[in-house]
């Protein structure tokens, strides 16, 4: 009997530990959420540039992560042509979420 209790108790912190883990983010989906798709491609150029091409600009850049964090935030223009990113408040796409797009961004 004893050996039950202990087999249920693991089972039980093991289920509680998979319902308090944050889900693991889905770069895409995120940005699809928040509309950056609309502007922006993996490979090619549409409104906004490619994530491959915002990649080649910036990864190797200390702090590129921060400092693309900002743009994404505050929007901005002429980086990249004449047409301005809007801002990305909190409320399209949490902390969390965009700093995980970055970094997926700047693997491309």
């Amino acid at each position: 009997m004893h050996k039950l209790t202990i087999i249920a108790a693991t089972a039980a912190f093991g289920l509680g530990l998979g319902l308090t883990a944050p889900a693991r983010a889905d770069p895409q989906a995120a940005m699809t959420k928040a509309g950056c798709m609309a502007c922006h491609a993996k490979d090619k150029k549409l409104v906004g540039p490619s994530f491959k091409d915002i990649a080649v600009k910036y990864k190797s850049q200390p702090g590129a992560v921060a400092l693309l964090t900002e743009k994404s935030r505050k929007g901005g223009k002429g980086n990249w042509g004449p047409v301005p990113m809007p801002p990305n408040p909190e409320s399209k796409i949490s902390d969390a979420e965009l700093k995980v797009a970055i970094e997926w961004v700047l693997k491309q």
